[in-house]
């Protein structure tokens, strides 16, 4: 049998599958693959919640436009695309006549054609033109370039401009290409900061396209629409006037999302005219685990990482081409060792056919493995969503997306990947043990049903629009006519910088004064500044990087830090110096970080009071947590010990959206009331949190990883009872806000989350939190139905006694 299963394999990585007679068979479908991954699990343990199936959709056409290059009409007819279809070319059209487009369609419907007939045709038409192309990731960048130059089109001269590009290389760059792939960072740090010694390049820019344009929400999208409002004011100073063709995912108001990101009108094409195979759609509940329980006892599922390594090995085995996303790096790491060893155990070699792939990886390892999955080395990738973007990786089998990846269009874009050349295809969701995702594996038409969601994003936010300004100013001096197409909240914004000493104020405008560049201190992706690297002490070899906000619970002394399936325990890090130093180790145990948070209300910008004892309030917060220890667990749960740690405090200024319940309904002497005792009221207050953070990204744009939340008896600031859910992002990134605005819908699914898991007091399913800096200590999971209960019922029936929309920065 090993040897069959391995001649299975080889087969499906020329295009085809092969029995030990060398047969040709006809490709796996998403309901043969289904049946046979599901029949490894026994009857007592059946984890599927739900099947659904998408039916195939039938392409429409359109002729080619008689303006389109006859070049790369011959090249795409060489290649297989005989006519376009029809949202290509309505797309194409608006950007040709002059009119910035987004095109919002579906994973695979060809979005690229559509940017690249008007690029193409002005670049061939004109030798003066130049063209820009942006994308979120490096990786989509490098995909798209080979796209273009794959065309053999004479002239055109595309060439990247990125961190991986060679010094020796930017400035042939800069001097000859016609079309330059970057990426938003570049623009930020590497070409606008020098935009004299790119004058060319700007005064002749015709096109710029963004790429995946959904994918800049929060603060990262905030950053993005300022600097694009940057760039075009740049390009005005030169004389052109760029039309901007942008392409995502299917979207809600992707016309209004657009101008939102451009600051200049965009229409929308949004009638999809690709094909697309059928596509089985499975939602999995991993099975709880018989002897085993996780904190205070709660019952445990199996994690949904282990669960999609099973999977993947089990996929692999029958041929399928599949991408497992998995949520965090660590999960995919894990993953792909995982799968490995499964595959091992029917034969040694058929672990080489899977791998992993995930941001922190230095270029020439992500490049390797992005070729080796183009040309069917690997048939099956644990990633994270650095593949859920663009690269266009055909034949795909099947799909696992193991955990919620934070919104329907990234779950969608994820599934997409999956059925690209028509065939039928596999998606199965895989429910992390998790509040959110036990909710949708259980009502299956808040997955499969509900309209994606619109992009969040807020260009005002001053702590975005603060260093933005102080950037623009940098490059060129910011006038009165200039300030205004950075919103009206800019003005007030540069009246603060200016009394700060940031920028100087004069007649002509407003000047930046220092000789030292802002650009470098300003990170627009919002991860708090520069990467932390993390070396191996010994060799002094780098093998990665994290986030500087979330290196003192990822990489402190003592962490377990993994790489490419390899253990590491960190030894030393050095915020200051932007490093952790690691040694090479695979202990027995994991490790979890232990934070302890505080909150308090700076300014209370809208409040409504209910008559039942009830109060919603938006405002801004400040946030102050530390890292104050770790706990090593054994693969069990079992805890060995806790560490503590001496790290310093940080501290985060962001909005929040928080409810307060009076004595009266806690106690239940008011109508409707909780009944709870006083020494219950901590434990219910928290479960409540928690459940609210893990269901809020049913409403908002995020992910439970985005926001975080503190609960408490009695507030010093409110004076009352408070729940508080806030984003963990400087300034906000939009999230409570959209929380605010949907406050009963958000409880009701809390609630529902909560009543509806089986658990007798509380688990990962419903109340407890893998982010907890508590530990999980205490919950009350009755408690928690009982405070929600008591909110709802005042919010939806009791009237308004005040609503109040003035800001204050004085607390009640």
């Amino acid at each position: 049998m090993p040897a069959v299963r391995l001649r299975d394999v080889r087969g499906r990585t020329e295009g085809r599958r092969e029995t030990a007679g060398g047969a040709a068979h006809r490709r796996p479908r998403g309901r043969d693959l289904l049946e046979q991954v599901v029949a490894g699990t026994g009857p007592e343990e059946d984890p599927l919640t739900h099947v659904a199936t998408v039916a195939a959709r039938s392409a429409v056409f359109a002729d080619w436009p008689d303006w389109a290059p006859g070049a790369l009409v011959d090249a795409l007819r060489e290649d297989g695309v005989r006519r376009p279809w029809r949202h290509q070319v309505d797309a194409a059209e608006l950007a040709r006549a002059g009119r910035n487009v987004v095109v919002a369609t579906g994973t695979a419907s060809g979005k690229s054609l559509a940017y690249q007939l008007p690029v193409l045709a002005a670049l061939t038409e004109d030798e003066r033109a130049r063209a820009l192309y942006l994308a979120p990731t490096k990786a989509l960048g490098a995909d798209q370039l080979r796209s273009v130059n794959g065309f053999g089109l004479a002239g055109i001269r595309a060439a990247s401009f990125d961190g991986d590009t060679p010094r020796v290389e930017r400035d042939w760059v800069r001097a000859h290409s016609r079309w330059i792939f970057t990426n938003p960072d570049m623009l930020h740090r590497g070409i606008l900061p020098a935009h004299a010694r790119w004058s060319g390049f700007f005064r002749r820019l015709t096109h710029v396209v963004i790429d995946e344009c959904h994918a800049y929400r929060g603060v990262f999208g905030s950053h993005v629409a300022l600097l694009l409002r940057r760039l075009r004011r740049i390009a005005r100073r030169y004389g052109s006037d760029p039309v901007f063709v942008l392409a995502s995912a299917t979207a809600a108001s992707p016309a209004e999302s657009a101008s939102l990101l451009t600051g200049a009108e965009c229409h929308a094409v949004t009638e999809d005219g690709s094909p697309s195979g059928g596509r089985t759609i499975a939602l999995w509940e991993p099975p709880l685990l018989e002897d085993l329980t996780g904190e205070n006892g709660a019952p445990l599922r199996r994690s949904a990482g282990a669960e999609a390594a099973r999977v993947l090995a089990d996929l692999v085995l029958q041929g399928a081409r599949t991408l497992a996303f998995v949520r965090s790096r660590r999960g995919v790491e894990l993953a792909s060792l995982g799968a490995r060893r499964a595959l091992a155990d029917v034969d040694p070699e058929l672990a080489r056919f899977v791998d992993s792939y995930r941001g922190g990886y230095l270029p020439e390892e992500r490049r390797a493995l992005e070729r080796a999955l183009l040309d069917g080395r690997l048939l099956g990738l644990a990633t994270t969503s650095a593949l859920e973007l663009g690269v266009d990786i055909s034949g795909l089998d099947a799909v696992l997306v193991a955990g919620w990846p934070g919104t329907l269009s990234s779950f969608w874009q994820q599934a997409g990947r999956a059925g690209r050349d028509g065939d039928e295809a596999l998606v199965i969701f895989i429910a992390r043990d998790d509040p959110l995702d036990t909710y949708l594996v259980h009502h299956p038409a808040a997955l499969l049903s509900r309209p994606v969601e619109a992009t969040v994003l807020d260009p005002a936010n001053p702590y975005v629009l603060a260093p933005q300004l102080v950037c623009a100013a940098a490059e060129l001096p910011l006038t009165e006519d200039c300030v205004a197409g950075f919103g009206p909240a800019a003005r007030p914004v540069l009246d603060g910088l200016v009394a700060d000493g940031v920028l100087r104020r004069r007649p002509t405008g407003w000047f930046w004064t220092d000789r030292e560049s802002p650009h470098a201190t300003v990170d627009i992706r919002g991860s708090g500044g520069e990467q932390i690297a993390v070396v191996e002490g010994e060799s002094g070899r780098l093998l990665g990087t994290v986030d500087p906000d979330s290196a003192c619970a990822t990489v402190h002394p003592g962490a377990v830090y993994l790489h490419r399936g390899e253990s590491y325990v960190v030894d030393e890090l050095d915020l200051d110096g932007g490093l952790a130093l690691v040694h090479a180790e695979d202990p027995e145990w994991t490790t979890s970080p232990r934070t302890v948070v505080d909150i308090s209300v700076v300014r209370t910008e809208e409040e409504r009071r209910y008559s039942g004892g009830v109060s919603v309030c938006l405002g801004e917060v400040e946030v102050t947590s530390e890292v104050v220890g770790f706990l090593r667990k054994l693969p069990s749960g079992r805890v060995l010990d806790q560490v503590p740690l001496d790290l310093p405090a940080q501290t985060l200024t962001t909005r929040a959206v928080w409810y307060t319940l009076s004595e009266e309904l806690l106690r239940g002497s008011a109508p409707g009331g909780a009944g709870l005792e006083p020494a219950r009221t901590p434990g219910a207050l928290h479960a409540a949190e928690h459940a609210a953070i893990g269901l809020l990204p049913l409403f908002a744009t995020c992910d439970r990883w985005d926001i975080g939340g503190v609960s408490t008896a009695s507030h010093a600031d409110t004076g009352e009872a408070t729940v508080f859910v806030h984003d963990g992002h400087p300034g906000g990134a939009g999230f409570a806000d959209r929380g605010h605005a949907a406050i009963v819908p958000w409880l009701a699914a809390t609630r529902e989350a909560i009543v509806s898991c089986e658990c007798p007091a509380g688990c990962p399913s419903c109340v407890q939190s893998p982010k907890c800096g508590n530990g999980n200590e205490p919950l009350d999971k009755a408690g928690a139905v009982a405070v929600l209960d008591a909110v709802l019922a005042v919010v939806g029936s009791s009237r308004v006694e005040r609503a109040d929309r003035s800001p204050s920065s004085a607390p009640r």
